[in-house]
């Protein structure tokens, strides 16, 4: 028995000293519950604050039990371990989607921003940085349960010495609350776990609310229900990241104003007529599947949550509908590489993914081809045979050069020497990688409106070759990310209205739209999933 005690003695002494414990415990603890969940709030002044749990902890754990005090450093260890990867979770959406993480909305969305990482970045690289951070976790919250533990099995002689450090701790801390001018003191885990239950119990009662709104959207669509458009193909263009920012942003307004003003010329001189307006997106910086899916179901949807629950409905996209009245309803989708089991809810009777549209050239990093080509494959697979069988279409069509990125930047071409796209093959491996564009934001921010600039140049070249007697709808899906638009940006996207047919677009003008390509910069945002109950009734009036 003596042996075996001076065992025991010896291993405690082997161990971290007490005031080593103590240190490690509140510094980790400290840092921890101070760390702010937004990127720019990451600062020396954010960590100031002085978290009241801390003594409290500690002076449970010397004051319990011995089983009490071993079961409690697991709990508060696991506290710490959920806070933290809850705070770097809201960091990472804070500055891609300008919102806090939601456990019970967003963890389905972990593979799709692996995978955009590992496209952007490698996949190497992006391994090796997970395998980085999972060990940094790993080491910091042991570290903290080790600290834990010590303290919990401190000698009696030690134990009242800590007891008296961690009590007047707390005094001090109440004392300083009590204070106006002092150091703030406040609790932190208790609120920041409670509000984090708060919005999920809040997120429940939102898809509640989501299956009355599912219930009431129904019906089906004829002939009459698009007598404005009868016989002519309607375009719906969705163009990444393209968001008000782009327009009306000084940093971006000297290439966006005379890039709209040349394609204001160019389909002025192709005979087209425009409208233009603004659209409030459900999301920002990403899920751009949320923003096709707001506008083509003319319902909310911003979250996954929603927007998985909307793919299982018989809620009639705006793509259905067209089918249901005559037309070839058809998805052009360079982005889709996998299989696609939501095609079957829009109801296209036909999908051109990115390997359908017979795409040769290099992928220009995540971007699988160039809008140029996009829009070219459009016109030469679908609209041209759609002609000849003498059917219109209803497609949706996703331009994805303006995809994060956002290098290398495109350049358009001949439009008669684009043929299977080897022609891009050179650009496609120009400019500079990734890795140096965001290391610098200046330098995002330059190629990001480059791209924006690239697309608006090829769509006012297709327009003025290509759009006939239809009905192009051309609207942005989202904001770009915080690093682009900065803090508080505005969720407005364009949305253009351009056809031939000068007295459709006027009822457009006459809902409240702006003339030209350039939306009114006091006209109202209108939520993007009013827009398809406005086309459907603008669109069903007769001539």
């Amino acid at each position: 028995m003596t042996t075996a005690m001076a065992q025991g003695s010896t291993g405690v002494r082997r161990g971290w000293s007490a005031p080593a414990a103590v240190i490690v415990f509140v510094v980790i603890a400290h840092a921890v519950l101070d760390l702010p969940g937004h990127p720019d709030a990451v600062t020396s002044m954010a960590f100031l604050p002085l978290p009241l749990e801390i003594p409290l902890a500690a002076l449970v754990l010397l004051l319990a039990p011995k089983p009490v005090a071993r079961l409690l450093c697991v709990v508060f260890s696991l506290c710490i371990a959920v806070i933290l990867l809850l705070k770097i979770a809201d960091i990472g959406t804070q500055a891609a989607f300008q919102r806090v993480f939601n456990p019970y909305l967003d963890l389905k969305m972990l593979r799709d921003g692996w995978d955009l990482l590992a496209r952007s970045a490698g996949r190497p690289l992006i391994l090796v940085a997970a395998l980085a951070l999972l060990l940094a976790l790993a080491l910091l919250i042991g570290g903290f349960y080790k600290a834990a533990r010590r303290l919990a099995r401190l000698a009696e002689s030690r134990r009242r010495k800590a007891v008296a450090f961690f009590s007047l701790l707390a005094i001090i801390e109440v004392g300083l609350s009590l204070l106006p001018a002092a150091l703030p003191v406040e609790a932190k885990a208790g609120p920041y776990l409670l509000r984090r239950v708060a919005l999920i119990v809040t997120s429940f009662a939102d898809m509640r609310r989501f299956e009355s709104e599912l219930a009431a959207a129904t019906g089906t669509s004829g002939p009459a229900d698009f007598a404005a458009v009868a016989g002519r193909d309607v375009v719906v263009i969705f163009v990444e990241s393209y968001g008000r920012s782009a327009i009306e942003d000084p940093r971006y307004a000297p290439v966006s104003g005379p890039r709209l003003s040349a394609m204001q010329r160019k389909i002025d001189g192709a005979g087209l007529t425009a409208a233009s307006g603004w659209l409030t997106s459900p999301t920002v910086g990403g899920l751009s599947w949320l923003a096709h899916a707001t506008t083509l179901s003319g319902l909310w949807i911003d979250s996954q949550a929603r927007y998985d629950r909307l793919m299982q409905s018989r809620v009639p996209s705006l793509n259905r509908r067209f089918a249901q009245a005559g037309w070839q309803s058809l998805a052009v989708m360079p982005a889709v590489t996998l299989d696609w089991p939501d095609a079957r809810w829009y109801g296209y009777q036909r999908i051109l993914a990115a390997a359908d549209l017979g795409y040769r050239g290099k992928p220009f990093n995540w971007i699988t081809m160039p809008d140029q080509y996009t829009l070219s494959a459009f016109e030469r697979l679908a609209r041209a045979p759609a002609r000849v069988g003498g059917r219109p279409v209803m497609a949706e069509i996703a331009l994805i050069s303006s995809h994060a990125p956002w290098t290398p930047v495109p350049e358009p071409v001949a439009w008669e020497a684009i043929g299977d796209g080897t022609i891009f093959a050179a650009q496609a491996t120009s400019g500079e990688p990734p890795a140096v564009v965001w290391a610098d934001p200046d330098n995002v921010r330059r190629h990001y409106i480059k791209t924006i600039d690239y697309t608006l140049e090829i769509l006012s070249e297709y327009l003025a070759r290509s759009a006939g007697d239809g009905l192009f709808i051309i609207l942005g899906d989202h904001q770009p990310a915080a690093i682009v638009t900065g803090p508080q940006a505005s969720r407005a996207v364009p949305v253009h209205i351009v056809s031939r047919d000068a007295a459709l677009v006027e009822r457009f003008r006459q809902a409240g739209f702006s003339a030209g390509l350039r939306p009114g910069p006091e006209a109202a945002e209108r939520p993007m999933n009013g827009f398809a109950p406005l086309l459907l009734s603008l669109l069903a009036q007769t001539r």
